[in-house]
């Protein structure tokens, strides 16, 4: 037997439509309300905003391009600055501070060398000890007389003493220290020193010695033997022979375009 549709069953669905037409309004209400909201931001709140991000990363008060149009309908002229302004500031920033650093290296290494200077004063005004400052660092070119008799390695006395000067100041130091030994370019054959290679190398070990007994931490330190391969004058007479036996201390100056 088949049952007839309840008229009453009927008559509660027919309006049930209208509950998905009222979400749908409601939804659509929704929407609009936030659209309008977005299309009315609160410039004030914007300026503050951006104003903070300045502050945190110390960006000058400069005007910045919009991110949207003023010719559009409902535009908003934004005061935050736009992501490659932001590269460029913190570059430009990162640039300065190396500036910055690098003064306050070239201010020190010319006090280093101010420094050594004071305590080598009788040895330079004799013309035994020269000091340049380049880029590469502070260059201390001691005469091999003043340190050593001819042929030998054996460090004079009086000599020990102007080596403690310069080790009291660069055991203050957290520097590399090259020590060089250089000769001019008369072979020697000896039973101690069969060639300029030896007696250069031992030299620069007799001064490095020093300078580690008097406080110059090892691992600061290099020793170099170079014979007569970087004269400073043609060895063309005894003055110039003269000039290039010596024995070269650098201290090394952390910039990054050394000569």
């Amino acid at each position: 037997m088949i049952k007839r549709p309840n008229q009453k069953d009927d008559n509660s669905h027919i309006d049930r439509w209208l509950v998905s037409y009222a979400d749908f309004i409601t939804l659509m209400f929704a929407f609009f309300v936030v659209m309008y909201s977005i299309s009315t931001l609160n410039e004030a709140k914007y300026k503050m905003v951006s104003e903070s991000i300045r502050f945190a990363l110390s960006l000058p008060t400069t005007p910045t391009s919009p991110i949207i149009s003023n010719d559009q309908p409902g535009s908003l002229t934004s005061v935050l600055p736009s992501p490659l302004y932001l590269n460029k500031v913190l570059v430009d920033k990162h640039t300065a501070q190396l500036g910055v650093q690098q003064r306050k290296i070239e201010e020190h290494m010319k006090k280093l060398a101010i420094d050594l200077n004071n305590v080598m004063d009788s040895m330079i005004k004799q013309n035994n000890v020269r000091i340049n400052l380049t880029k590469r660092g502070v260059v201390v070119d001691i005469s091999a007389s003043t340190l050593f008799s001819t042929g030998e390695a054996t460090l004079h006395t009086d000599s020990i003493s102007l080596l403690r000067s310069v080790a009291d100041i660069l055991s203050k130091e957290d520097m590399p220290v090259e020590v060089e030994g250089h000769t001019d370019d008369i072979p020697i054959s000896t039973a101690k020193f069969p060639s300029n290679w030896e007696l250069s190398s031992v030299r620069a070990s007799s001064v490095v010695r020093i300078l580690i007994e008097n406080g110059v931490p090892e691992k600061n330190l290099s020793v170099v033997g170079l014979a007569a391969n970087q004269p400073l004058l043609p060895n063309t007479n005894a003055e110039n022979r003269a000039r290039n036996r010596r024995v070269t201390i650098t201290i090394a100056s952390p910039n990054l375009d050394r000569e």
